[in-house]
């Protein structure tokens, strides 16, 4: 926002909030209190502009991103709005006249359990950035109670209790009951003669209200507001007196709780049926509730439904909202009375799909049973769909009974939603170049040779206002002192930076930053997990999703195979090393959780070993979230992107360490290949399988883990530690599955499917260079400078203009307040 904030009037603000919130003082208020004051306070602030953006969209008529997420998982809101009104300064010194502290203030917030992991956070990034930009856009997500879980370590296992992140409400959410919306589930399809033509018409059904909770999402310095729109399920009729009378207490809320379910977790654990039917409960909950208001707020100032497309496009976040598809197309035939030419012809205008992975089992697919039952009507219009589009495969391909087997919507008794996607929509788009390589000439061939038009490419991006202007304000303040502050709206101009890396001043001051960040970890470090680190040794650090593809056992085996050397050899020179991890597993991805328990089990003997004078040790961050994660992007120095190549789509992690002066080691994955480009692989610590070798093993197999466990002694002693009690002397077996997984074949899944063992050896050198470069400490500086000087083409600002220009076509929107 371009007006300062009055100091006086936003003291004023705060304390008038106390009193009238808790019946207190400011002097009796605790910092917890004193949060939603301000939070109150920077909210009044915000409305004027939020009202202001609305209305310069009516008046303009323009056209608008509906960006569809299952995820947003946007860190706290108070830090990130007071910078994006550009009034830090201002209530930092109205609050330390007050006698209280910002940072301490902002702690107070927890992270709003909206989201996971990366898909969530890119969300979050895009939304920000399109308010930054000036593009009219609408978050659409589910106001999820309790978030996926919050994680505790207990005797080194992960622990799932409910994140109640609403537990003291929400200050930056308002409630909209008046755009509450019915969603209807189950029930079965009648066809009734309207006098014109058949309609058809869902019944006998259970349904539940959507009511639509805005978060206001605010452009930086530029009066733009913008909304995220969480919906919250309430049931139809809350409580049924009558039940209540007959005693049937039950029955009497049983509307409520059903209701309550859909919203409570995200991504409920789906290894049994009631968990997939909640799921896609779940999905058509949010976006049937999404696309009713989005056709209803155009109608409202519109006559011609024809022309939706022009004014509106819905963005596929995965393969999670692509029943969006099927619900506009439900909407235009059922309720405004189109044909279905007309109406395909709206829906395949206004839908475009964003593909995230290549790992087919994330590819959504649901029993036509469980579908059909649940979505009647929607079920029959993905039938028709997918007939039709037999029809033109059948066309194409005369007698290919093969490509219909492979790209039909519905087969083998399964809805296949990338399809239905796919062919619902105009674009389709990977999220970095190699992915989408891949993509077009392996997973999505045949639909690339069908309608290449639609595959385009979008390498992800993330805001630099959160990763760096927020959770780095000493690096900030410094590049902002060398190069102007541009780069906070324009990421390109960091690449000036790059004049400094080889001035020595520079880099001392550079490094000083970075030492004096890791001294911040270290004592959230020794506040959360008891454990002193030493600032002065190597942070090096994995935190993102656990997932067997990104290759955290290959880390913690790694760190098992130093420790071993250590054991043999202990006078050793190595410079000392912290191995940082964090991650969530899914409450059910057994193996996963087992890894968990490895690193902790590791962590404990190596903690805990005097004999090592401290040169090894192993932290695992517990609960992973946007705010921890400002702080170890910050304070790390080298970041490990070490998926097995093929296999992560992009990655965003990878872009915020290298924002903030971190080397890489990594595989030639995802972003990575791009970040080489900008930085120079020498710059990098690259190693292991390319992209082609690990997918020409896939096809034609010739890969034994088995031979390289008989033949390398290291390998085979650092499995055998899994088997024989080393880091688990009451239960030797403890990790037998972990073993098991790397050397045999389980459930007719290739040993080793993820080819740590034989990326072992290359990962070991690669981390050896580390121990090396890190002493010429010129060298590290420089390349260290240069990391952050080579990010400008990572930031979502220059992704999101890229989606403008390719796919949505949205105009720049400028926000005067009178």
């Amino acid at each position: 926002m371009n007006h300062t904030i009055d100091k006086a009037k936003f003291k004023e603000s705060v304390i008038y909030n106390v009193k009238s919130i808790y019946r207190r003082t400011i002097e009796e208020a605790t910092p917890a209190m004193v949060y939603q004051a301000v939070a109150l306070a920077v909210k009044d602030t915000i409305i004027d502009c939020w009202i202001a953006t609305q209305k310069e969209y009516a008046k303009q008529d323009a056209k608008t991103v509906y960006y569809m997420s299952m995820e947003f998982l946007t860190g706290r809101f108070l830090g990130n709005n007071i910078i994006n009104i550009c009034a830090q300064k201002e209530i930092k010194e109205a609050l330390s006249e007050l006698g209280f502290d910002l940072n301490v203030i902002e702690d107070q917030e927890r992270d709003p359990a909206l989201g996971n992991g990366g898909l969530g956070r890119l969300a979050a990034c895009f939304l920000d950035s399109l308010a930054t930009l000036g593009y009219p856009a609408y978050g659409c997500g589910i106001r999820y109670r309790y978030g996926m879980f919050k994680q505790q370590i207990k005797d080194g296992f992960q622990i799932e209790v409910p994140d109640e992140w609403l537990k003291d409400g929400y200050p930056f959410e308002i409630r909209r009951a008046e755009y509450s919306t019915e969603v209807k589930f189950g029930g079965y399809v009648e066809t009734e003669w309207d006098g014109k033509r058949s309609r058809f018409v869902q019944k006998g059904y259970q349904s539940v209200m959507a009511v639509p909770y805005d978060i206001p999402i605010v452009g930086y310095g530029n009066n733009v507001v913008n909304s995220l729109r969480i919906w919250d399920a309430q049931p139809v009729n809350t409580f049924s007196l009558n039940e209540f009378d007959k005693g049937n207490y039950q029955k009497a809320v049983e509307q409520a709780n059903l209701a309550k379910t859909i919203v409570d977790v995200l991504y409920p654990n789906d290894n049994h049926y009631a968990g997939k039917e909640l799921r896609l409960k779940q999905q058509y909950f949010f976006i049937s509730a999404s696309v009713q208001r989005a056709v209803k707020k155009y109608m409202e100032s519109h006559d011609d439904i024809h022309k939706f497309h022009e004014k509106n496009v819905f963005q596929l976040n995965d393969t999670h909202p692509t029943v969006a598809v099927a619900e506009l197309m439900r909407i235009l035939l059922d309720e405004q009375g189109l044909e279905w030419d007309e109406a395909w012809e709206i829906t395949t205008k206004t839908c475009a799909y964003t593909n995230h992975t290549i790992m087919s089992e994330a590819l959504e697919k649901w029993p036509i049973e469980l579908f059909s039952r649940l979505l009647p009507r929607i079920y029959q219009i993905v039938e028709e769909i997918n007939r039709r589009f037999i029809e033109e495969i059948k066309k194409t391909y005369p007698g290919d009974n093969e490509k219909i087997r492979k790209m039909a919507v519905i087969y083998d008794g399964q809805v296949r939603m990338a399809h239905l996607a796919i062919v619902g929509s105009f674009s389709v788009n990977g999220v970095a170049r190699l992915h989408t390589e891949i993509l077009k000439n392996q997973e999505l061939k045949d639909f690339y040779n069908m309608m290449s038009e639609k595959f385009n490419n979008k390498t992800n991006g993330i805001t630099q206002r959160r990763f760096l202007l927020h959770g780095n304000p000493l690096l900030a303040d410094w590049v902002t002192s060398k190069i102007g502050s541009e780069w906070i709206t324009d990421l390109s101009h960091i690449r000036k930076l790059a004049v400094y890396a080889e001035d020595e001043k520079c880099q001392q001051e550079f490094m000083n930053i970075k030492y004096q960040n890791k001294q911040r970890l270290a004592k959230y470090i020794k506040e959360h997990n008891g454990i002193d680190v030493d600032p002065r040794s190597i942070f090096d650090v994995q935190v993102k999703r656990l997932h067997e593809y990104k290759r955290q056992l290959m880390n913690i085996l790694h760190v098992m195979y130093l420790y071993n050397q250590l054991k043999d050899n202990p006078n050793l020179d190595m410079i000392p090393r912290t191995f940082i991890f964090g991650a969530k597993a899914a409450a059910g991805y057994k193996i996963a959780k087992l890894t968990i328990k490895l690193i902790n089990a590791v962590a404990e003997v190596v903690n805990n070993d005097r004999s090592i004078n401290g040169r090894l040790k192993v932290i695992f961050i517990e609960d992973y979230c946007v705010s921890n994660a400002e702080m170890i992007f910050a304070a790390a120095d080298v970041s490990e992107q070490i998926s097995t190549a093929s296999k992560e789509a992009s990655g965003t992690g990878n872009m915020k360490f290298m924002l903030n002066g971190a080397l890489t080691i990594g595989t030639m994955d995802g972003a990575n290949v791009e970040m080489a480009e900008e930085v120079g692989e020498e710059n990098m610590f690259i190693f292991g399988a390319s992209s082609d070798e690990i997918i020409a093993f896939e096809k034609n197999g010739g890969y034994h883990p088995m031979e390289i466990f008989n033949n390398d002694q290291d390998i085979r002693r650092v499995l055998m530690e899994l088997i024989n009690g080393y880091f688990a002397p009451h239960d030797p077996e403890l990790f037998r599955d972990i073993y098991n997984s790397l050397l045999t074949t389980n459930f007719g899944n290739r040993p080793d499917p993820y080819f740590i063992l034989k990326d072992f050896h290359s990962y070991a050198q690669a981390e050896a260079k580390i121990d090396k470069a890190y002493r010429d400490e010129k060298w590290w500086a420089r390349t260290a400078i240069l990391n952050t000087a080579s990010c400008g083409k990572f930031s979502s600002d220059r992704t999101i203009e890229e989606y403008v220009r390719d796919i949505w076509n949205l105009k720049k929107v400028t926000v005067n307040l009178k």
